[in-house]
């Protein structure tokens, strides 16, 4: 799938994209990301790649120094702004700002969705300055939500589409270690959705809560390789 097929994908998302993220399974990845990212935020200058209506880098926005998104959907960036979000439009692989303009980069379920993941990686190395971090988020398939997808097919993302229209890629976490450029460490992993078997639990009344406490107990524990995703902590060598 090319730019423009993968931008009109992404453009007719954005009208269903929200939905269900402000509740249940959706709002609890969001937190725990939130979560794995706030530290290397807060008072930094930082950047989301991929941010979509900008959920998550209105959060970063509230925490750090100043706050940029990237999308490469007109759609999605239009809902951004209506949330008075810095935003450019561009894409993983052509970030639009100069060398070392961040102290944080980071990105969630977009990476998985770059077929030219070698390119994404080094354009997010590129615009960290040296000393700073990415945290960036992988699809895991040593987890029970490849299990799950792959049992229950592609979902719906509007009316007339699903996820089977957009390219996707699993890594593992060695994987991970092999494509990352030269001049970055990888510090650490985290885990999100580890436990969850389906995002339906999340809508049962004490269950839920349940098994949010166990999933954030699991994001840090020797359990975050099975992560549905996996949160890689990544340092610009200085």
């Amino acid at each position: 799938m090319g730019h423009a097929q993968t931008r009109g994908y992404y453009d007719d998302f954005s009208g269903w994209y929200e939905r269900e993220r402000g509740r249940g399974y959706h709002a609890m990845i969001d937190d725990l990301e939130m979560e794995i990212v706030a530290p290397l935020a807060r008072g930094a200058r930082a950047l989301e790649v991929g941010c979509g209506t900008g959920l998550i880098l209105e959060r970063i926005s509230r925490v750090a120094d100043d706050a940029w998104g990237v999308d490469l959907s007109a759609g999605m960036l239009g809902k951004a702004r209506a949330r008075g979000l810095k935003v450019v439009q561009g894409s993983a692989t052509h970030v639009p700002f100069s060398n070392a303009s961040f102290d944080l980069v980071c990105s969630f379920k977009v990476l998985a969705h770059v077929p030219d993941i070698g390119r994404a990686l080094s354009e997010a190395a590129r615009v960290t300055r040296p000393g700073g971090h990415m945290v960036l988020e992988f699809y895991n398939p040593f987890s029970l939500r490849y299990l799950a997808k792959r049992l229950a097919g592609p979902g719906a993302i509007s009316a007339e589409r699903t996820e089977a229209e957009v390219y996707t890629r699993w890594d593992s976490p060695w994987t991970i270690h092999r494509i990352l450029p030269p001049g970055v460490d990888l510090v650490d992993f985290r885990g999100v959705r580890i436990v969850t078997p389906a995002a339906v639990v999340h809508r049962v009344p004490g269950l839920s809560q349940l098994v949010r406490r166990a999933e954030r107990a699991c994001v840090t524990s020797p359990l975050r390789f099975l992560g549905g995703f996996l949160v890689a902590i990544i340092r610009r060598r200085p």
